[in-house]
């Protein structure tokens, strides 16, 4: 049975000194001006009856469906809510997706250590091995991220970079260590930066970066111009390397095919 929990009332009831779950959970059973009602539908975020409860919302902090995220997120711009919640890495670069990152009206948000979410559940034994974990009771989440237009100090925080040149000569990733230069893309006019701890703080071209850079990306530092997907769709024609005669669907590099790309510079100073 989905519920409706209206909390018209907080504060940090277990005297602790924060406010937190505990501190939800006890107003949720004590507090009398509080709501607790189970909903006449299904609680289906598309229904007039969620429709109506977000409109009453100021912040929208859930766990969507991953098969919906993108509906989801076109419903939350819709009507022009402030939210956070969680999504699947991958969905970054969908075409509905991609674009609002790109246009920094969606980024990514704070937590999620190496993308592992971490949730307690009543119904946690019903997952199979290696998502439920016994030795803490916790089911646990891979590739996952907060998505949010809520701002906050981390995304403002440079990423510190080394040249070109340190990162030839002391980077800690065999890929770029010893190496006499970047590797540039056989089809693409941009040159492979396979780690973002390895992006040269001098480099003034065009960079091609995993879809993991979103997690450090600083949009003061760096402009995104696109992804591998946009130049196949033709929207970054100066991208094309003209003597390229394969396929456009990805990077390549010295003929093998990489996982997605995105494409980045640094902004002028």
């Amino acid at each position: 049975t989905a519920n409706k929990f209206i909390i018209n009332e907080v504060h940090d009831i277990d005297g602790d000194g924060e406010f937190n779950l505990k501190d939800v959970a006890q107003q949720l059973k004590a507090n009398k001006h509080n709501e607790w009602t189970p909903l006449e539908g299904d609680g289906d975020f598309r229904s007039d009856e969620c429709v109506n409860l977000l409109k009453q919302s100021d912040i929208v902090a859930t766990n969507p469906p991953f098969s919906l995220f993108r509906e989801y997120v076109k419903q939350l711009f819709d009507y022009n809510k402030k939210f956070v919640i969680i999504g699947n890495m991958n969905t970054i670069t969908g075409k509905e997706i991609f674009p609002i990152i790109k246009d920094n009206k969606l980024w990514l948000g704070n937590g999620f250590h190496a993308g592992n979410a971490y949730f307690s559940t009543p119904f946690a034994k019903e997952y199979g091995e290696g998502v439920y974990m016994p030795e803490t009771g916790l089911v646990k989440f891979r590739n996952v991220c907060w998505f949010t237009n809520l701002d906050h100090g981390r995304r403002h925080q440079p990423l510190p970079l080394m040249t070109m040149e340190e990162n030839l000569k002391y980077s800690k990733h065999k890929e770029i260590k010893g190496k006499k230069t970047y590797e540039k893309y056989d089809n693409y006019n941009a040159i492979e930066v396979p780690f973002t701890d390895s992006i040269p703080s001098d480099y003034k071209g065009v960079m091609g970066v995993p879809i993991s850079f979103l997690d450090k990306y600083n949009p003061d530092q760096f402009e995104i111009l696109g992804s591998d997907y946009n130049i196949k769709d033709g929207l970054l024609p100066e991208l094309v390397n003209p003597k390229w005669a394969g396929k456009l669907d990805r990077s390549y590099v010295n003929g093998k095919r990489l996982y997605t790309r995105i494409f980045i510079k640094h902004k002028e100073k």
